[in-house]
């Protein structure tokens, strides 16, 4: 999303609308965002609404050279999230679920597909996991995902070979039964 200067500006001032105007059309990447780190959706709203909140009270230090309110969002979003389940004392392993299209595989290939592919995921690390799901899943540029994750983009493009390169040979023993 290309930011208008007149917007971001009155959004500086304090103009609650602009502001309103430049996150909606962020909030749903973000849920997902947070969905994915903490594997709660009911969670991953409080985080959404309070990284919002912290947004609106730091939107007046937005660099005025930004072209993308994306990436500082996600950002602000993607720490909340963290500091969430760092807080947590108990911690549930559950994946995020990827929409899946009606068509493709009939359902038992399909829910044999989910499990091999959840179960390939579950040996990557949180960081790699969280790569590989705003680049695939969220449609994020890698330039982006570096600016939420404080990585350059060789950094990112590197995590991610190495993710997917450590997923290939648990899907390719399960397509060869």
């Amino acid at each position: 999303m290309r930011l208008e200067s007149g917007l971001v500006d009155r959004a500086r001032a304090g103009d609650l609308a602009a502001f309103e105007a430049l996150v909606s059309p962020l909030i749903e990447p973000a849920s997902q965002l947070a969905r994915a780190i903490l594997r709660d959706w009911h969670e991953a709203e409080d985080a959404v609404q309070e990284a919002t909140f912290k947004a609106w009270r730091a939107v007046g230090k937005v660099r005025s050279d930004t072209t993308s309110l994306r990436p500082w969002y996600l950002t602000i979003v993607a720490n909340e999230a963290r500091s969430r389940r760092r807080g947590r004392w108990w911690n549930i392993v559950r994946l995020a679920e990827p929409r899946g299209d009606s068509e493709g595989p009939n359902p038992e290939q399909h829910a044999s597909q989910s499990v091999d592919l959840e179960r390939a995921m579950r040996r990557l690390t949180d960081r790699e996991r969280l790569i590989l799901f705003m680049h695939f899943y969220l449609d994020l540029p890698l330039d982006e995902i570096g600016g939420v994750l404080g990585l350059s983009t060789q950094g990112v493009k590197s995590r991610m070979y190495r993710a997917t390169r450590s997923m290939r040979p648990a899907l390719r023993c399960q397509e060869e039964v």
